[in-house]
């Protein structure tokens, strides 16, 4: 495997880190699994035992060796499960990180800039083909009508942190008047930070889930 893994290899690889990847990963890949790409931190200091993540066609792995070297403890993530990934860059290196749809968020650091931009590349391509691939369900009008019926029992709001969520959430919308940027102009980091914050409502009961699930939807949709 490490022969077909030649190509990625660049200035900043650190070949026998790879080589001893590769070694382990050999009877872990499933049937027409194939590796795209494989970033290794990369400290200021010495890192005897860096971290490692390793990026496939069917899903994310993160490499993380245990026992002084002697072991490795892999964490894997299918790319259905992935519903977003950023890329920090920093004077000493790029921090790598991905969220799930169960709200877990997970970082990487000290990697060389290169590698980081080449695992966002490859990471956005495999969620845009996964986005793209997936069927296209079409609603029957028919059952659009009941919905539309339904929509009157949100009046029957009885706790103050509904109240908030139907009014005070619109608020983070795209309003021009007040100075906030619109979703379309914000950054993958401010982005990011927008979408905590609403987590953090979420949390402390000021707003529902399906408002928030709404909101993030909205978010997902700029990254």
């Amino acid at each position: 495997m490490l022969d077909n893994l030649k190509k990625i290899l660049n200035e900043d690889q650190d070949p026998k880190a790879i080589e001893k990847i590769t070694a382990k990963l050999e009877n872990l890949l499933m049937t027409h699994e194939v590796v795209g790409y494989i970033a290794v931190q990369k400290k200021p200091a010495i890192t005897v035992f860096p971290d490692s993540i390793v990026v496939t066609n069917k899903r994310i792995i993160l490499c993380k060796p245990k026992n002084l070297g002697l072991s490795m403890e892999f964490i894997d993530y299918d790319w259905d499960t992935i519903e977003a990934t950023f890329v920090k860059e920093g004077i000493l290196g790029s921090d790598f990180t991905f969220t799930t749809q169960s709200d877990l968020t997970h970082t990487v650091d000290y990697l060389p800039k290169n590698q980081a931009r080449k695992l966002y590349t490859f990471a956005k391509e495999q969620l845009d083909t996964l986005k793209n691939s997936a069927p296209v369900v079409q609603t029957p009008v028919a059952e659009v009508i009941p919905e539309i019926v339904e929509e009157p029992e949100v009046e029957e709001v009885t706790h103050y942190a509904e109240m908030i969520s139907a009014t005070a959430v619109e608020m983070p919308a795209v309003s021009t008047e007040s100075g906030e940027k619109k979703l379309s102009d914000l950054s993958n980091e401010e982005l990011f930070e927008k979408l905590q914050n609403y987590k953090k409502l979420l949390d402390n009961g000021l707003i529902l889930q399906g408002e928030y699930d709404r909101l993030k939807a909205e978010i997902l949709n700029y990254l």
